[in-house]
C-alpha cells in the first residue's frame, strides 16, 4: 500500500544516530512508507509522550494519555494509526463513507490541523485522509463521503453526527478510535454527542482506542475507563511546556497604558511573528483596528470570524505575510505554527489551563520562545492561581516609561 515514489526510498536515506536517553522512531518497527513521512516531517527523536505511548499502542494496546498541547501527542496517535492501517490492508470490498480510523476533536482548527499532520505523515502511502467539520462547505464534504473511500476521518462531533444521521457516514468498520482533548470536549458540552459517536463504532474489544486529555479529572477518567480496554495510562507533566523552553514575564501596568505597551513592545523588539491573546471578541477587534492604523501587518481570528476567513488568516500568518495575529482562546489549542517568537497575553486568562495552552504556541518542539503577560487592576488578582497551576513564580515588573509612551 504505497506509491511508486516510495519504492526507491530506503531507511539508509534517513540516518538518525543513537543518543543516550533518547528514543528514535527507528527504534520502533514502523512501515517504510510511514518512516519516509516521519523523515519529511523532520522528526528524529521521540518526545516523552511519543516514546511512552508508542511503546504500548504499536503493540495494539489502548492508551489514555495526559499531555499538554505542543508535546507531540498528535504524531503519537497518528503514527500508531497509520502503521496499523498499512500493516493490515483491507481485502474485502469497501464502500464510501466507511472510515477505518476515526479521530474526534473539539474544535475545527484542531481537527483541520490533525488532518494536515495526517496527510503529511501518510503522504507516501495510499491512505485517504479527510475531515468533516462545522463551518465548512457541507455539500462538498457530503459529496466526498458519498463518492470516495476514506481510511482516516478527522471530525468535530456535531458535523460527524449530522452525516451519520443522514446515512452518509457509517462507523461500524472503525478499527482505530482517537478522542483528542477529552477535557475540552467535556467543557464544551460535547460529551453526550461523543457518547453517541462511540456507540456507533465496534465495541471496545474490536477497536483500538486512544484518549488524550490535558487534565485527568474524575469525569475524564470515568469516560476513559468506559471507552477503553486494559489501557496503558501515560502521564507527561505539564510543567515541561511552561518552564523549559518559554521565557515568561509579566508587566504590571494600568489598563489605559496596555495598548501603548503592546505597540511599543512589538515595534521596539522587532517581533516578526507574535500572537496576541485577548479574552473577548470586542477587544480583539479593537486591537486589530488600532494596530492596523499604526501600520502593522495584523489580522484576527475569533469565534465570529467565518471559518474560511480564519483559515486564510492562519495561512498568511504561517507564511510570514502577517506580523501580528490577534486571537481569542478559540486559537489557544490546536494551532501549530512554526516559528512563533512571542505570545502576548493582553488579558490574563481566567482559566490557568488556557494560559498553558496560549504560551504553548511558542517554544514548540524544543525551540525557545517568549511569553509576555499584562496584569492590570482588572485581572492581577488572577496571578496567584496562575502561578499555582504552573508550579512556579512569574517574573513581574513595571514597564519603563518609554514602553508606555504614546507614539
Amino acid at each position: 500500500m504505497q506509491n511508486e515514489t516510495t519504492q526507491d526510498w530506503t531507511l539508509e536515506q534517513f540516518q538518525v544516530p543513537e543518543k543516550e536517553g533518547e528514543t528514535r522512531f527507528h527504534d520502533f518497527d514502523l512501515e517504510p512508507a510511514l518512516m519516509r513521512g516521519i523523515a519529511d516531517a523532520g522528526f528524529q527523536y521521540c518526545t516523552p509522550i511519543q516514546a511512552s505511548v508508542l511503546a504500548h499502542t504499536l503493540a495494539g494496546a489502548d492508551a489514555i494519555g495526559r499531555a499538554q498541547t505542543g508535546t507531540g501527542k498528535t504524531a503519537a496517535f497518528l503514527i500508531t494509526m497509520i502503521n496499523d492501517l498499512l500493516r493490515h490492508p483491507i481485502t474485502v470490498k469497501r464502500f464510501a463513507g466507511e472510515p477505518r480510523a476515526l479521530i474526534v476533536a473539539p474544535t475545527r482548527e484542531l481537527a483541520m490541523q490533525i488532518e494536515k499532520d495526517a496527510k503529511q505523515l501518510s503522504a507516501h502511502t495510499d491512505l485517504q485522509v479527510m475531515s468533516v467539520v462545522g463551518g465548512m462547505n457541507f455539500n462538498r464534504q457530503q459529496e466526498r463521503l458519498q463518492t470516495r473511500l476514506i481510511d482516516i476521518l478527522v471530525a468535530t462531533p456535531g458535523r460527524l453526527l449530522d452525516f451519520a444521521k443522514r446515512r452518509d457516514l457509517w462507523l461500524d468498520r472503525v478499527e482505530s478510535l482517537v478522542l483528542d482533548e477529552a477535557d475540552r470536549m467535556l467543557d464544551m458540552g460535547f460529551i453526550p454527542d461523543v457518547k453517541r459517536i462511540v456507540r456507533m463504532t465496534p465495541s471496545n474489544r474490536y477497536r483500538q482506542t486512544q484518549l488524550f486529555s490535558a487534565t485527568f479529572n474524575d469525569d475524564v477518567m470515568a469516560l476513559s475507563q468506559r471507552w477503553t480496554e486494559d489501557a496503558a495510562v501515560v502521564e507527561i507533566e505539564p510543567t515541561q511546556v511552561t518552564t523549559e523552553t518559554v521565557d515568561q514575564k509579566v508587566y504590571i501596568t494600568a489598563t489605559d497604558d496596555k495598548f501603548n505597551l503592546l505597540y511599543n513592545l512589538i515595534t521596539r523588539e522587532n517581533m516578526d511573528k507574535v500572537i496576541v491573546f485577548a479574552n473577548r471578541r470586542d477587544i480583539t477587534r479593537r486591537l486589530n483596528d488600532r494596530l492596523h492604523k499604526k501600520g502593522l501587518k495584523v489580522s484576527l481570528i475569533s469565534g465570529d470570524v467565518p471559518q474560511n476567513q480564519r483559515l486564510k488568516t492562519l495561512e498568511r500568518f504561517r507564511a510570514g505575510d502577517l506580523q501580528v495575529l490577534i486571537a481569542t482562546d478559540v486559537a489557544g489549542r490546536g494551532i501549530h505554527i512554526e516559528g512563533v517568537s512571542h505570545v502576548i497575553n493582553y488579558n490574563l486568562p481566567e482559566d490557568p489551563e488556557d494560559y498553558v495552552h496560549r504560551i504553548g504556541r511558542t517554544g514548540r518542539a524544543g525551540a525557545s520562545g517568549v511569553s509576555i503577560s499584562f496584569a492590570c487592576e482588572d485581572d492581577a488578582f488572577l496571578l496567584p492561581q496562575l502561578e499555582q497551576a504552573i508550579g512556579r513564580k512569574l517574573n513581574c515588573e513595571h514597564p519603563d516609561a518609554a514602553l508606555v509612551a504614546d507614539r
